[in-house]
């Protein structure tokens, strides 16, 4: 076995529960980035996204009717 091969090693019989939720929740937080990515980077959904795109700089008051001050 090389050191590089050592390093990687993994005791899969001594992990815990908590070494169990951890790993479970970094795969799913990886697929939901791959799927994420996907959906924002493919072309067709362009227009979508584009009409959202200054969102975050809307006034509130412009959008609920109401005027604060």
């Amino acid at each position: 076995m090389t050191k590089l091969q050592a390093y990687f090693q993994t005791d899969w019989q001594a992990m815990t529960a908590t070494d169990w939720v951890g790993l479970i929740i970094n795969v799913v937080i990886f697929l939901a980035l791959l799927v994420l990515f996907y959906w924002v980077f493919n072309p067709k959904n362009k227009q979508k996204l584009e009409a959202h795109r200054h969102l975050p700089f809307r006034d509130e008051s412009k959008s609920s009717g109401k005027k604060h001050g």
